[in-house]
């Protein structure tokens, strides 16, 4: 008989992703295996998973709006409505375990799981764990963990360290140089710094390379830029000589593979692609994320001299300055590569994927 399992979360790239993955990795185990994605109405997931070749439902929920409390007054309402939908849901699909990766409509779910005895596995991506995955690790049967450490928020028993899942397309760049420079169009001959904001863009970078592109082509550099889709528009003009702005690269591999440096946010996903990839990298946490959670990931790397961290206020005004300094230091360059690569724990999916199947047919 083949087992059910639903997964919950999303909300952006670094948890649909990892979910993605995950679901992949049990197909490749276990090909009977059912599965059914539930995300939250209006993000980004509604669309990532179906195109991935999984059903999904949308639950109507939302996260706390922080810069407007007043936005939050159907909160309440939403949260029931949602609670009440997951567990038709659960009625419905009858699934042997629930996975939740993050995001609005994982509490919700593994809430509801948890209240009818369904076991659930929890997937914390980040080095500082969400309140919701912190209220709900109590009565898991397995966390899934990416850092060390993490007794802090969970169960030192229930914890197991794996890793988060990657796209493994985006980090197969072996002997890609040459169809990269063709890609492209750029010339073997100059450094390539890639800068990426994940997939909804990052204002922040986004004005440090309109401010200070011109020093990185100065100095004989190259670019590579993911901008977002909403920054598109207005810095699409900047193609200059050796300059590639894109809203979204689909290519990730061919990027990786001719980044001599790479400027990135800190998202946990991201990061665990970064240590596979094991360039030279500079991180520019994001402010704007519940419990600095950004932050807390990139000082993970920095203690471990794996990456450099520009804080996201002074990054307009020292990011390509700093990014200039490490690719003219080769040592540097080379001792960063190094150390990054030794956090790479490139199977993520599988390990993650072999526990979910244990829980499933206990």
């Amino acid at each position: 008989m083949a087992i059910r399992i639903i997964i919950s979360g999303g909300g952006t790239g670094g948890h649909i992703f990892p979910a993605i993955a995950i679901a992949n990795a049990v197909k490749r185990l276990a090909p009977d295996t059912e599965i059914l994605f539930v995300g939250a109405n209006g993000r980004m997931e509604m669309e990532k998973v179906p195109a991935a070749g999984y059903e999904i439902i949308g639950l109507d929920i939302q996260g706390i709006d922080r810069s407007s409390l007043w936005k939050n007054w159907n909160l309440p309402f939403k949260l029931l409505s949602s609670m009440m939908k997951s567990n038709r849901i659960l009625k419905s699909f009858k699934p042997d375990v629930a996975v939740g990766v993050g995001g609005y409509a994982s509490g919700p779910l593994l809430l509801a799981a948890k209240r009818a005895g369904i076991p659930y596995l929890i997937q914390e991506q980040n080095s500082f764990a969400g309140v919701t995955n912190k209220k709900l690790g109590n009565k898991a049967a397995k966390i899934c963990v990416a850092f060390e450490g993490m007794e802090r928020f969970f169960p030192a028993s229930k914890i197991m360290l794996t890793g988060n899942p990657i796209r493994p397309d985006a980090v197969n760049i072996e002997g890609k140089q040459a169809e990269a420079l063709a890609f492209f169009g750029l010339d073997a001959n100059k450094p390539t710094v890639l800068i990426t904001g994940g997939s909804l863009g990052a204002l922040t970078l986004n004005q440090a390379l309109k401010t200070h592109y011109s020093d990185l082509v100065n100095a004989g550099v190259q670019v590579i830029w993911q901008c977002g889709s909403y920054y598109y528009e207005e810095l699409k003009l900047i193609q200059a000589i050796g300059v590639r702005v894109f809203p979204f690269i689909q290519r990730m591999d061919l990027a990786y593979a001719l980044a001599d440096l790479i400027i990135s946010r800190a998202g946990a996903g991201t990061i665990a692609e970064l240590c596979v990839v094991g360039k030279p990298t500079i991180l520019v946490p994001s402010p704007n994320v519940a419990e600095d959670h950004q932050t807390k990931n990139a000082l993970a790397l920095v203690h471990n001299q794996a990456a450099i961290m520009v804080k996201d206020a002074e990054a307009v005004d020292v990011l390509v300055e700093q990014a200039l300094a490490v690719l003219s230091d080769s040592s540097a360059s080379q001792s960063l590569s190094e150390n990054i690569k030794k956090l790479a724990l490139p199977d993520a999916d599988e390990v993650i994927a072999r526990e979910v199947i244990k829980l499933a047919t206990k």
